[in-house]
């Protein structure tokens, strides 16, 4: 029973200073002109969808959960949002070349088709960002559009 408690203790305090070790948060007020909203004509509905479900991610501004504000799952957040951003930023959507855009907006389609995204850890937390059939369809159709006329 005595290395039970020792145990306990260690990692009470081992959790205690961890704490001490923050995150680069990804917050930004600034909405660049490159955005992909802003030189886009993106529906209403589809752009509701897209901020819900990805822009936590794939953007330079992420909504932090309360939760984000402990240790290890502060880690965990910035490390997936490091990874999605590196994949793509919507906010840096105008910088691509076309070639690029078609590229992403194929693998977007595919992944949305697929229920790849949004991430399955994302959604159940965050529910209201899980995409209905509806607004799978709605995000897939436009962006299949916009695929087309690059």
């Amino acid at each position: 029973m005595k290395v039970v408690k020792i145990i306990a203790w260690i990692a009470l305090i081992a959790f205690v200073v961890i704490q001490f070790f923050p995150v680069d948060y990804n917050q930004s007020e600034i909405v660049p002109q490159t955005d992909f909203m802003l030189v886009n004509k993106v529906p209403a509905t589809v752009e509701q969808s897209l901020r819900v479900s990805c822009y936590d991610c794939h953007s330079n501004n992420t909504n932090y959960p309360w939760y984000s504000k402990i240790q290890p799952s502060a880690w965990y957040l910035e490390h997936h949002i490091k990874e999605g951003k590196a994949e793509l930023n919507f906010n840096e959507w105008d910088d691509l070349s076309d070639r690029r855009k078609t590229s992403k907006l194929r693998s977007i389609i595919s992944q949305i088709e697929d229920g790849e995204m949004p991430l399955d850890s994302y959604t159940l937390i965050h529910w209201n960002a899980k995409l209905d059939t509806v607004a799978k369809t709605q995000i897939i159709e436009y962006l299949q559009r916009l695929k087309d006329n690059l």
